[in-house]
């Protein structure tokens, strides 16, 4: 299971600007509310060609969600070429990064400038709606450095997933446990005892 972050509320982006105009940008919690429905796709490094998973409408390969940290995702990756090469990156700590591919709603962010020392002016972008989600990426060089991936064990996975068990009952006999399994009609037992 691959499993990461592709966005953290509250973290600044790396410097997204050029020598000519410097920005980071920063999601709030909350910006992500309305496009988890959307059409996303799992991507390797944001290229179209390389699919790892997909979810239409909250359904398909492609699980996302979004908790206290940020946007999460996680997907099975798939037995292809990128598949197999991202599972190998992820075991080998080569890719550990996460990004997204996304448009601001109409209205969803806030701009404002500040010096940071004697360096240069910084504009610091707020995004609080995001309009479209498209993608969510392990990646190579991401725009924010907190957003993460990583592999998860099937077996961690099934520790997690695992239901509680069930207490060893009193009457641990074995016409009790044929009931449970219904190789015994309860009906049938209950007119034996009441004759």
């Amino acid at each position: 299971m691959v499993r990461g972050y592709a966005a953290k509320f509250n973290v600044e982006s790396e410097n997204l600007g050029n020598a000519d105009f410097q920005f980071r940008e920063m999601l709030l919690p909350g910006a992500f509310d309305n496009v988890l429905d959307d059409d996303v796709r799992a991507l390797f490094n944001h290229e179209s060609s390389a699919i790892l998973a997909r979810s239409k409408n909250g359904e398909g390969s492609l699980r996302i969600g979004v908790d206290d940290t940020g946007l999460w995702y996680e997907f099975e990756a798939p037995d292809t070429q990128v598949g197999r090469d991202l599972v190998t990156s992820l075991k080998r700590g080569d890719v550990d990064q996460s990004s997204f591919s996304f448009t601001v709603a109409s209205g969803g962010d806030s701009w404002e400038e500040k010096q940071e020392g004697d360096g240069p002016v910084m504009a610091k972008r707020t995004i609080s709606k995001v309009g479209r989600l498209y993608d969510v990426s392990p990646v190579t060089y991401p725009a924010y450095p907190d957003a993460t991936v990583a592999l998860r064990s099937l077996q961690e996975f099934r520790q997690e997933e695992a239901p509680t068990p069930e207490p060893i009952p009193e009457d641990n006999s074995l016409s009790h446990w044929q009931r449970r399994m219904g190789l015994i009609d309860k009906t049938a037992e209950s007119k034996e005892q009441n004759v």
